[in-house]
């Protein structure tokens, strides 16, 4: 609760930079506040469990989750400086941004299906923004304006399985609506399932799962690219926190409706993503039809619904989101030197920046499932949670996916140390140099020492 009065006052200070002359300051004064909230959520971890107003519960699940957005956001921040050094809307882009992180803190922490709708749309609605936030470029404009009527439709499924849920328990609340259906077995509605699936519907939107994707490639591709690290990372973190929150506290003793529909849904995000990336000539694109089949992956462990299963998804989005982080960080580095996103930009890399194409060269193998990366043991324990609850042929489905994917990833490896290509000078920022040392210590050291995540929760 303290993360999020921190992070909408924060919102807030930005907002009034403009009338107090400010704005050069707003920079260090929100990575600091980031820090500072990063640190007051930790403190949180050892208080009892505590539910506000009978809206948010903050435990070790919602801490948790929110100190991984937390310390996502603040390697985002540092790679995104040029995102909030040009143009008219400065503070505009800062604010934006923090009433979104405010957004994803609602969504991890909810108790409340009302809550979930506000922190769902909170979440969106400056996404939609940021999405269009590049005015000149048309592809900016296309992928908000996509992003927002796509949205819109997900919103309604969601909305309406809402209201279907509440008609038929009477409660809004998670552990009430989770009492009514033990207390009414074998008489619960059929709105009521009904519901469940418009709501799976709604959220698999959110985490752009097949066959609700389509939105992905090119709003990723449209916006600008620090907007798209943003949209693959933090969005979705907060996305799939938001899912497991809702089916394993509300829906968990009527799995036998939804859990062949995520079954499906999984097996099907995984092929569609991993295929359909190999056939990508743009860098970008291949890492949004990429972040599709991450998705599948962390749906495993949704079907998968035992013990295992929310220490598996935090683990992986850790591990994900700061592989992610590091690559779109290259990808903007290379893009603005080489004027293009294709993956023959990287083409000699290996030689005009050896730094760059080591890091690269890391987070690719951790987003590629490779040891002793952090996106190896992700992929392990994900698998694990599967096979303890027995889907033997969804974990076959996903290692048969992983193969198709280390395909398009070392597509880079090859280009940057394998193909000549022009020597032009790739100057590399401090900040940008900072993160990226960063997210290579840290993709090696989660790698090596996983337990450090995976026994939070």
């Amino acid at each position: 609760m303290k993360a999020l009065i921190l992070l909408s006052s924060l919102g807030i200070i930005t907002l009034l930079a403009e009338i107090f002359s400010f704005k050069k300051l707003l920079y260090p004064f929100v990575l600091l506040g980031l820090l500072a909230t990063f640190i007051v959520n930790l403190f949180d971890w050892n208080l009892p469990s505590k539910i506000f107003f009978g809206m948010m519960q903050y435990d070790h699940f919602a801490v948790a989750f929110t100190s991984v957005i937390l310390a996502i956001a603040f390697l985002w921040f540092i790679m995104s400086d040029s995102f909030f050094k040009e143009g008219t809307n400065i503070t505009d882009h800062f604010g934006i941004v923090l009433f979104a992180l405010a957004g994803t803190v609602i969504m991890v922490s909810y108790t409340n299906m009302t809550m979930l709708f506000l922190g769902i749309e909170i979440l969106s609605i400056s996404m939609y923004i940021l999405a269009g936030s590049n005015k000149d470029d048309l592809n900016s404009n296309e992928s908000a304006f996509k992003y927002l009527i796509m949205g819109a439709f997900a919103t309604g499924f969601l909305l309406f399985g809402i209201a279907l849920i509440y008609g038929s328990t009477g409660s809004f609340n998670l552990a009430e609506i989770n009492l009514f259906i033990t207390s009414h077995k074998g008489d619960v509605p059929m709105l009521f399932y009904a519901g469940v699936l418009l709501m799976l519907v709604g959220l698999a939107f959110k985490v752009s799962a097949a066959p609700f994707h389509f939105w992905a490639p090119d709003v990723y591709q449209g916006a600008p690219t620090v907007v798209t690290a943003f949209m693959a990372t933090i969005v979705k973190t907060a996305a799939f926190a938001a899912f497991l929150r809702l089916f394993y506290t509300s829906f968990v003793t009527v799995s036998d409706i939804w859990v062949n529909v995520v079954w499906v849904m999984a097996a099907l995000t995984l092929l569609t993503g991993n295929i359909t990336a190999v056939m990508q000539t743009s860098t970008k694109r291949m890492l949004a039809y990429s972040s599709v089949a991450h998705a599948g992956y962390m749906l495993l462990a949704l079907v998968a619904g035992n013990i295992y299963s929310s220490s598996a998804v935090l683990y992986y989005t850790a591990a994900y989101s700061i592989a992610s982080i590091g690559t779109f960080c290259i990808l903007s580095i290379v893009t603005n030197v080489k004027g293009s996103d294709v993956i023959d930009s990287f083409n000699g890399l290996g030689k005009s920046n050896p730094f760059l194409a080591f890091v690269m060269t890391v987070v690719v193998l951790s987003l590629a499932g490779i040891p002793p990366t952090a996106g190896f043991f992700a992929k392990y324990y994900i698998f694990t949670a599967a096979l303890q609850s027995g889907y033997t042929n969804l974990v076959l489905i996903a290692i048969v996916a992983s193969l198709i994917g280390v395909y398009y990833y070392f597509r880079i490896i090859i280009a940057m140390y394998f193909k000549e290509g022009r020597n032009e000078v790739i100057s590399i920022q401090p900040n940008h140099k900072i993160v990226l040392i960063i997210i290579a210590i840290a993709t090696i050291v989660l790698g090596l020492t996983p337990d450090f995540i995976i026994r939070l929760l």
